[in-house]
Formats: structure tokens, C-alpha cells, sequence
């Protein structure tokens, strides 16, 4: 469990900006399912989503992270599911789905304004957060929680040698610097295995390509439920 004394030289706390900020996964679950129903007549709900989820795995080195990349593999999708049949307004229907996506409204999690407000100040505040770089920066902008955050980093990618450019960048040492996120696998295993301290607050779904199968064990890392959880183990 993390204690102030047990990172006494904490200068840099970042965090995860989907599902630990604010609402992001259930909205790309509700566009899946009307995605789903949309292609009903071709196969199954659930051979749709694994067909979606495929394409999206196999197009991330392409396009990245974020809702522009996942249009653009559901539109795949339908053209694959369908074999090349699906008529324009189907497509056109995609589109609107995708920016439905990108304009749905900023819900704050419990507890992230309160714990921001008793961070700052303190610590240098950062979101490191995956995505398209447009799309991550509106919806900061739009969350009103800008001000908190000295600096923005959107990741292509959250992987050992990312979090090692972002620590230069910000000048740091890792045992100086502290992530939160809700993804085990992007926000916590490769800040450990760096040297830096990791917080995960779970959220009640997880896309699956985050998930990971073991259980977490390190002398750096906690788990907590909420989010102000973390201020009484800084103090």
C-alpha cells in the first residue's frame, strides 16, 4: 500500500484519462451494440463483435487508439461481414455512429475532482492517456479539468519504452513518478517494470484487449477502489 513515506522523493502523479477521469468504455459498448443490430441480417450479435473486435486489433499499428480508428474498422467490419454488399446508407450510418462517439458528454467519475483539487499544487499533475490526439484534448477541454494538469501527454501506445520518453520529457526519475489508471495492463505493469509507482482504480467494464489474466504483486503498486482512496495514502 502506498504511504508518502514510501516514495519520498514523488515529484510527478499522471493519470490514466478514459475510465479513470471520466466515462469512455460504456459509450463504445452502447455504438457496438447498435453497430450489432445494424448488421443483424448478415450473422450473430456475437459473431459481429468478434469479427469488429479482430479488425480493431489488426488495424491498431495502423491507426492507433481512438474513435476515428475504430469508424473506420467497423466500417471494415461491415464490409468483410457482408461481403462487400453493404449498401452506402448502412456506411453512412456507421458515420454517424462514430460521430455520435466523439460528441457524447464528459461524465466525471466520483471523486476525481476532489482528489485533483488536493493534489495540486502539491505534485506536478500530468494526464498520460492513449487516443486520438484531437479527441483526448476535447474532451479535457470540455471536463473543465484542464487547469489541474501541467502537462497533456496523448500516447500512441502505453508501453515501457512510451512511459520512458514521457518521464525525459518531464525530467524525471521513475521511483518519481506515480501513475493512475484503470487499465492493469497499459497503466500499471509497464510503469512497474520501469521502476515507477503504479494505482490502479478498476472500472466496472474493461475493453478486452486491456484485460490481463494474472494478479498483480509488487512492492510499488496498490489497488484501490475509489479514486480519493489515493489521498489518504499520500499523506
Amino acid at each position: 500500500m502506498l504511504h508518502k513515506n514510501k516514495i519520498p522523493h514523488l515529484k510527478v502523479i499522471a493519470f490514466d484519462a478514459d475510465d479513470t477521469l471520466f466515462v469512455n468504455e460504456p459509450y463504445f459498448q452502447e455504438t457496438e451494440h447498435k453497430f450489432c443490430a445494424l448488421m443483424e441480417d448478415y450473422l450473430s450479435h456475437q459473431g459481429i463483435s468478434q469479427e469488429l473486435f479482430k479488425i480493431e486489433i489488426e488495424n491498431l499499428s495502423l491507426y492507433g487508439y481512438g474513435i476515428k480508428g475504430y469508424i473506420l474498422s467497423m466500417i471494415e467490419a461491415a464490409m468483410n461481414i457482408s461481403n462487400n454488399t453493404i449498401p452506402l446508407e448502412v456506411i453512412a450510418k456507421i458515420i454517424q455512429y462514430g460521430k455520435e462517439l466523439l460528441e457524447k458528454p464528459i461524465e466525471l467519475l466520483d471523486g476525481v475532482e476532489e482528489t485533483l483539487q488536493a493534489l495540486h499544487g502539491k505534485y506536478k499533475l500530468v494526464v498520460a492517456t492513449k487516443g486520438d490526439l484531437k479527441d483526448q484534448q476535447s474532451k479535457l477541454h470540455r471536463s473543465g479539468l484542464g487547469h489541474y494538469f501541467h502537462h497533456i501527454e496523448v500516447m500512441s501506445d502505453k508501453q515501457q519504452i512510451d512511459y520512458k520518453k514521457l518521464l525525459g520529457r518531464l525530467d524525471i526519475q521513475a521511483h518519481e513518478f506515480l501513475m493512475i489508471g484503470n487499465s492493469l495492463k497499459s497503466d500499471v505493469l509497464p510503469v512497474l517494470e520501469i521502476g515507477g509507482y503504479a494505482v490502479h482504480i478498476p472500472f466496472h467494464t474493461t475493453w478486452e484487449h486491456e484485460k490481463i489474466s494474472h494478479k498483480v504483486e509488487h512492492e510499488h503498486f496498490s489497488s484501490f477502489e475509489k479514486i480519493t482512496e489515493v489521498l489518504n495514502n499520500l499523506k
